[in-house]
């Protein structure tokens, strides 16, 4: 059922009525618009420093490399999950998350500490508050409606916001000397987290939206002892991988989510899914997380380099992920037909595969250009986020929208 949206009318320090508009209605439009600007000017400011050389006050012990993980897994893809989180848990319970002034509470600390971080880690104190003041809004405003509706079932929602929190802490006692190598683990552990909730929201988003709108009877297959074979599995491999870095217990481990996630792929798989982009992005997505288990799996054996597992990770699996679930949420919650996307999703989509073949495996062809590649891999990054950017924000803004209520 589909219901316009009451006017926002929180009271103003006088007492008149304040009306915020539809940008501050839904978790999803501030922060998919924050989170697809920040993609760009974070990776513009990335290239800036590995490519031509300009320079970051880092204090601490931090590297350059933890610095650029660390806002692109708490800046950008926490912003990604703050908007889905926010919206989801509202359709899930019936009730409100956050909106208006409540909503720009939780935005503004995120938005503060990535112009903190922008030019190093000089302000990191302050940006950690701002960062910890975000997280814990958000973690306020999704587990009150789903406690009140005794939702239990998103508890391992609950626990990632809680350890994602924990993990950001790290970020600000390493440096501080309060915990050995805290950066590195933060980042890492980071990582982790997010490729663990694409893992685990795959589960329950793709696998329904492949009974959905394919025209035809289809009964995909999930096998429990696969779930939990991988939930015993994913956070053995993250502690490995954080704990013991390159260990060979870590390419088992990987070589193991990668027979299970393809197992778990094969029973979802329709051909269908090539018709629509909102859904072949989303499959391709977990293709490239199982890019990633094979890359780590192999290199005891091989000559693979230790960051390009992370970037199919990143790039790959949670950049496609992310831009997917952008686009399609936008369109559902806007009342728009997401089994008919803007034809522009299909160049979207393909400008993120086409940075994973440049950050990938033209750096395992030719060594020798790797800061080439990384170079057109970032352009094609920023290209398509800066698509995504002029064909949402209308949308994201609340122009010719029709807001969907609470399910």
């Amino acid at each position: 059922m589909r219901q316009a949206t009451p006017p926002l009318r929180p009271l103003s320090a006088t007492g008149a009525a304040l009306n915020l508009g539809a940008t501050w209605s839904r978790g999803y439009r501030p922060f998919f618009l924050g989170a697809s600007i920040f993609s760009v000017l974070a990776m513009a400011n990335w290239m800036a420093v590995y490519l031509f050389g300009f320079t970051l006050d880092l204090r601490g012990g931090v590297t350059p490399f933890q610095w650029h993980a660390h806002e692109m897994v708490y800046g950008y893809a926490m912003a990604v999950i703050a908007g889905f989180l926010l919206t989801a848990a509202w359709n899930w319970t019936g009730k409100k998350t956050a909106s208006g002034a409540g909503l720009l509470a939780i935005f503004l600390p995120w938005l503060l500490a990535r112009m903190l971080m922008a030019g190093g880690t000089a302000w990191l104190d302050w940006a950690t508050a701002a960062d910890l003041l975000f997280l814990a809004g958000l973690s306020f405003a999704v587990a009150r409606p789903v406690l009140k509706a005794r939702q239990f079932r998103q508890a391992p929602i609950l626990l990632f916001l809680l350890l994602m929190t924990a993990a950001r802490l790290l970020f600000w006692l390493g440096p501080e000397g309060y915990v050995a190598d805290g950066a590195r683990i933060s980042v890492h552990v980071g990582l982790y987290l997010v490729l663990g909730m694409v893992l685990f929201m795959g589960r329950r988003v793709i696998l329904f939206f492949s009974r959905r709108g394919v025209g035809y009877n289809v009964s995909p297959r999930n096998d429990r002892w696969n779930d939990a074979a991988t939930l015993v599995m994913f956070p053995l491999f993250l502690l490995s991988e954080v704990f013991l870095p390159l260990h060979v217990l870590g390419a088992l481990l990987a070589a193991a989510l990668l027979v299970l996630n393809t197992l778990r792929l094969m029973g979802w798989y329709t051909m269908e899914i090539w018709l629509r982009p909102l859904r072949w992005s989303l499959f391709m997505a977990m293709l490239m997380v199982n890019l990633g288990f094979l890359l780590r799996a192999l290199m005891p054996v091989t000559q693979v380099p230790p960051m390009l597992p992370l970037h199919a990770y990143a790039v790959g699996g949670i950049g496609i992920v992310t831009l997917s679930i952008m686009a399609r949420v936008t369109l559902a919650q806007t009342g728009r037909n997401v089994h008919r996307a803007p034809p522009v999703t299909t160049p979207l989509m393909g400008g993120l595969l086409l940075a994973v073949a440049l950050r990938i495996f033209l750096p395992l062809v030719d060594p020798t250009h790797y800061a080439l590649w990384m170079g057109a891999a970032a352009l094609a990054w920023m290209a398509s986020f800066l698509l995504f950017i002029v064909v949402f924000t209308p949308k994201l803004l609340g122009k010719g929208a029709r807001e969907k209520g609470p399910t």
